[in-house]
Formats: C-alpha cells, structure tokens, sequence
C-alpha cells in the first residue's frame, strides 16, 4: 500500500494532474456561492425543506448549491439524467445505436446530444423549480419585489432559467476538464466533491444530538453515538469489498497451448447506483409534483398520493424494493449482454471451458449473470433501504434524516468513484515510469 502510495505521489506528471483536478474543484466550490441575481434564498430553503426526497436529491449532488440557489444550484444532475436517457434510446433509435458502434467519431456525437439534451433540461428543470417555488410567494428580494418585475415577472424566471443552464454548461465544461487534463471521471469527481461536502454536517449533527445536547449526559448517548460510527465503518467497509467483488469467466483460445489465464470479469453489481436512483426518481416525481403545486393537505387524494409514493410508508417502501430489483436486472442485462459476448467470443477464436460456442456459451452467460445479479441485487436493497430503517431506530427527525444517512446511494457514489480513480492514479504512475525508461 504505502509503495503504491510512495510511486504516484513521486509521480510529478501525476501529481500536477492531482493538483489540477483540486484547483477545478475549488472553482466549483467558489461558484456554488454565487447565488442567482434578484432571487429570494430563503424561499428555496422552505421549499427544500417542505419537497419530496427528489430535491433533497438534487440538493446532495450539487453539494448545497441548490439550497443557495447559486449559478450551479442544479450542477451535473441534468447531464447524468441526459446521459442515462441517451443509452436508454439507443435501444430504440437506430442512429443513436449506430453511433454508438462507430468508435470515437460516433461517440463525440453521442456526447454532443447529451449536452445539448443536459441544458435543454436544466433550463425546463430550472424554469419548472421556480414556477413551483413561486406558488408559495414571490421568488424575488423584497427590496426589488417592484412594478417593473411584476409586470415582467415571466420574463425573469425565463432570464434566471436561463442562468441555471448556464451553470450547467459551466460544470459540464469542468467535467470535461477533469477528464481530459485531471484524474478520473469528470462528471463522477464532480458528484463526489458535492456528497462529501454534506458529510461534516452529518458528523456536526450526531454531535449535537447525542453529545452536546442531551441535557441528561447518561452513558447511553455515547453507547449510541459510537455504535452509530461504528455501523457507518462497517457499511463502508462493506460496500468497498462489493464494489471490488466480481466472478472471472475462465476464457480458453483454440489456438493456444498451455493453461490460460484469460477471463471475463463480471461485478456482482453491475448495475452500480443506476436503480436506485431510477427508484427514489419515480417515487419522488409524484411527491414533487404536489409540492410544486403547493398543496399543503394531508387528507384526500394528497394523502392516498403520499402513502404510495412516499418510500417512508409501507406501501412506498415496497413499491421501492420492488422497482430496484425490476431496475437492477433490466440495467445489468442492458450493461452485459450475453449474445454479445457469446458472439465476441467466436470471433477471437475462443471459448469457455466445458461449454460448447454460440447458443450454449450464451445460455450459460445469461444464467451466470442472473445469479450474479440476484446477489448485486440484495445487496443493493439493502444499502438502500438503510437510511430509511436506521431513522426508525434510532429516532431520527426529518431534518437529521436528510443530513444522517447510514448507507444510501451518496456512500455506493463515494466508494466506487474512490475506487475508479485510485485505479486510474495506480495505471497512470505506472505508464508515466515505463515511459521513462525510455527517454
């Protein structure tokens, strides 16, 4: 470990890609606080505060811009449901799975869509945000709140729309970036740098609740804070052994002699956070839709609307199982195609031991991958219906629940991303090395 950590950090090609990935952070940072000219913050903050899991959502990824309503207040979010919809439809576009199967031409396309589809969204996520904002009083500063932006007040959602999308320009442009010139996936720093910046406010909270405020300090509140860590550290060491699990397809050539060493890797989770996300994004539309409407009611059809897409009610949490493991196994099969890989396998000359090339091979993938998938799959229920238990047991309020949360989707972001870009830090030091041998 510490000689892998020794050789990048000694690495100064790499570490100049380290310094430069921070410095875009920290430009992101800077602009995250930059709030979006004549709006009222303390209207977003209600709203957030008052709306479904899905703003919370937003909220978490853009690392509280959205609750500063800055320039970056919806961040990456619309390039990653952009980018989701565009490997979505290119099982029913032919152009798009076209381009897909081009090599690099066809995918600077694809990419060139997906932007253009990310700011188109972020504009209609923008504008609909402020609309529904609006409902519950007037979105501007009361010292400008005049006749000229009353008469035009259309005009400046539109212009403040507008400034939201360009945000999202300005984070798609960083990601690239990164991408290109830093360490990792752009779009994936991103996104971690905005959960982590949430975690010392979880920490700040399960202080003040077991610690500092208790006006009784029995010995039980400190039994609770430290099982509480304790749990985090074990979910976390559990997550990070998942996301490293995989089952190696042993892979033989016809015209090789000898044992070969050739596999096929296959995650348990292939998947990655996709379902989950695709979940608490279906559940929470229909809650967003009522807080956007500005229905306060409990009763009624708000209420039947509430326990059915509120995953903190019985039959919203199982609606919310449910659609993980639907999701779950549609992606997975989606990401790891049998047929291609029986087909790939032909076409190099191989085979898998014991298993007879083409419909078998691909049978016996197809049964391979469901099995996996059936464990990725437990195992994802399970991180994502933690937080929701863990508030239970411990008693969280709505406020600590959004900032406390044991497992979840932010921790599956952190832990693979972590593990991503370590890689890639580890192969870039080891090409910068060979490199210079020969130099």
């Amino acid at each position: 470990m510490w000689t892998r950590l020794l050789s990048i950090l000694s690495n100064k090609k790499v570490m100049l890609r380290l310094l430069f990935t921070l410095g875009i952070l920290l430009a992101v940072r800077v602009l995250s606080y930059i709030t979006i000219p004549l709006f009222d913050t303390d209207q977003i903050t209600r709203f957030i505060n008052s709306s479904g899991s899905f703003i919370a959502i937003l909220n978490n990824f853009s690392g509280q811009a959205l609750e500063r309503f800055s320039i970056l207040a919806l961040g990456i979010s619309p390039y990653i449901t952009a980018s989701i919809a565009i490997q979505l439809l290119q099982m029913v576009i032919p152009s798009f799975k076209e381009w897909s199967e081009q090599g690099e031409t066809g995918k600077r396309r694809l990419n060139q869509v997906t932007r253009y589809i990310a700011i188109g969204l972020a504009f209609v996520q923008g504008f609909a945000l402020i609309l529904g904002i609006s409902v519950n009083g007037s979105v501007f500063i009361p010292s400008i709140e005049a006749s000229v932006i009353s008469n035009f007040r259309y005009v400046f959602y539109i212009y403040m729309a507008l400034v939201i999308a360009g945000g999202t320009a300005i984070a798609i442009f960083f990601a690239d970036l990164i991408t290109k010139k830093g360490i990792g996936n752009g779009t994936s720093i991103l996104i971690v740098a905005g959960i982590v910046t949430s975690l010392p406010s979880m920490w700040t909270t399960l202080w003040n609740k077991y610690i500092e405020a208790p006006v009784n300090d029995t010995f039980l509140n400190y039994v609770w804070f430290v099982l509480i860590i304790l749990i985090y550290i074990g979910v976390l060491l559990g997550v990070v052994y998942m996301q490293a699990a995989t089952r190696k397809i042993p892979v033989q050539y016809a015209n090789r002699q000898g044992k070969s060493d050739s596999n096929i890797p296959m995650k348990i989770n292939s998947s990655g956070v996709i379902p989950v996300i695709f979940a608490q994004t279906i559940l929470s539309i229909p809650l967003t839709i009522i807080g956007l409407s500005g229905s306060t009611s409990s009763g009624g059809f708000v209420g039947w609307i509430q326990s059915i897409f509120g995953y903190q009610e019985p039959i919203g949490f199982i609606l919310y199982v449910l659609l993980i493991i639907v999701f779950s196994f549609f992606y997975a099969f989606l990401m790891v195609n049998p047929n291609k890989i029986a087909e790939n396998l032909s076409k190099g000359n191989a085979y898998i031991p014991g298993v007879r090339p083409g419909e078998d091979t691909k049978d016996y993938v197809a049964k391979l991958l469901f099995k996996i998938t059936v464990i990725g799959t437990t195992y994802l229920v399970i991180l994502a219906i933690m937080p929701i238990l863990t508030s239970i047991i411990f008693g969280f309020n709505a406020t600590e629940a959004s900032v406390i949360t044991l497992g979840g989707t932010s921790l599956l972001i952190i832990v693979g991303v972590a593990v991503q870009t370590t890689e890639q830090l580890e192969t870039d030091a080891k090409q910068e090395t060979y490199a210079g041998i020969f130099e």
